[in-house]
């Protein structure tokens, strides 16, 4: 029972570590980057998982073009953005800070 427990902490360790963290300070570019990195956060749903969901439903992004977003580096367009909202059902406005 101890090793069980001592295994599934050694792997919960390991995961931690190779969750990266922002290394630089969120950017200017879009709105809609903070609040979709919440929901995604809300929804236990890691960024390579919401990569995928996009591609799925026809969005053309890579996972560097994703992190842009998620860090507000980059502009978000219209596609996208609805692809957002879908994805992590939230509201569009809520997405864009008005409610």
């Amino acid at each position: 029972m101890a090793t069980t427990k001592f295994l599934i902490l050694k792997q919960a360790k390991k995961l931690v570590m190779r969750m990266s963290t922002r290394k630089l300070a969120p950017g200017n570019r879009n709105i809609v980057g903070a609040r979709a990195t919440e929901a995604r956060s809300s929804a236990d749903m890691l960024q390579k998982d919401l990569l995928t969901h996009l591609q799925v439903s026809g969005v053309e992004i890579s996972h560097p073009a994703l992190s842009l977003l998620d860090g507000q580096k980059r502009p978000v367009s219209d596609i996208e953005f609805k692809a957002l909202a879908k994805i992590l059902n939230v509201d569009v406005r809520w997405l864009l800070g008005q409610i």
